[in-house]
């Protein structure tokens, strides 16, 4: 009997899987579970040129590839401008693919990440993963994403507070190695989104419960039932 589980990791835009959750998603790939990614997003084509589009699709299937991930779904909504599509039509198509994949944990923005694009689809997963009865998603997780999620204020009700942490410090170079892949979205230090950076944030979260490296997300949702 197979003990792989279905995991869906919700990224609004390239590189934010990588950012928020490279290191789980080549821990998942390790145990034999099957991690699907969806990126909501692409360039709106009159901001971003056409090529630089398909170099970050390039780089992206290079960093999956490294990562280990089964499949990737592209959405293909407008960038930054997911303001502009109604939150049904968003939802209703995140619930579509989260019906089809039937993921036991999904991965999912953080509800305070200062970009708009990544609450709306926060708010979206949360409406696409509702437990409406019958087999659905056990858990879900809000990963942070460097350059978005500390930039996003200091309200109580939007920053970061990470309940769970997951052991990388055997996949921080991976995790590393692939967010090398995205070559046009690394910034140099001391820019939150280098690679120095990255390592840095993993290095202290998993300081903070003794372990070597980790990643850190916050718990919504935790459904037991056996």
């Amino acid at each position: 009997m197979s003990t792989s589980k279905n995991i869906l990791v919700i990224a609004p835009h390239p590189d934010d899987e990588v950012l928020g959750c490279g290191g789980v998603i080549a821990r998942h790939s390790s145990r034999g579970d099957l991690v699907q990614v969806v990126v909501v997003s692409r360039g709106a084509p009159d901001i971003f040129p056409a090529e630089e589009i398909e170099q970050t699709r390039s780089e992206l299937s290079a960093a999956h590839k490294l990562l280990g991930v089964k499949e990737t779904h592209f959405l293909d909504f407008p960038a930054p401008r997911l303001d502009t599509v109604p939150g049904h039509v968003l939802a209703d198509t995140l619930t579509r693919l989260v019906r089809e994949i039937r993921p036991q944990t999904v991965y999912a923005p953080h509800w305070g990440d200062l970009h708009s694009d990544h609450k709306a689809v926060y708010w979206a997963t949360m409406v696409a993963t509702r437990p409406t009865g019958g087999p659905g998603v056990e858990r879900l997780l809000c990963y942070e994403t460097l350059s978005e999620t500390e930039w996003g204020g200091a309200s109580a009700d939007s920053a970061f507070s990470p309940t769970v942490f997951v052991n990388i410090g055997e996949f921080l170079s991976i995790k590393l190695e692939a967010m090398a892949c995205y070559r046009t979205q690394l910034k140099e230090s001391p820019h939150s989104r280098s690679l120095r950076s990255i390592e840095a944030l993993a290095r202290l979260r998993g300081s903070s419960v003794c372990l070597d490296a980790a990643e850190a997300f916050v718990l919504v949702r935790d459904v037991v039932t056996a």
